[in-house]
Order: C-alpha cells, then structure tokens, then sequence
C-alpha cells in the first residue's frame, strides 16, 4: 500500500509541475506581446 501511495504522490507532483510550467509559458508569452 505504502508503495502505491509513493507513486500517486509521484504523478500529482509531475501533474503539478508540469501544470506551472504551463501557465508560466503562456504568462511569458503574454508579457512578450504586450512589451512588443
């Protein structure tokens, strides 16, 4: 069980990760127009 719980910890924390660096790109992309 311990196990199991380790590795759905795992995936939410790449979830999650990967989730930011999404909304950083589009934020940094929104600053690139907007200073352009």
């Amino acid at each position: 069980i311990e196990k199991i719980e380790v590795v759905r910890y795992g995936k939410v924390r790449r979830a999650k990760l990967f989730y930011l660096r999404k909304l950083r790109g589009r934020a940094a992309r929104i600053k690139e127009r907007r200073m352009r």
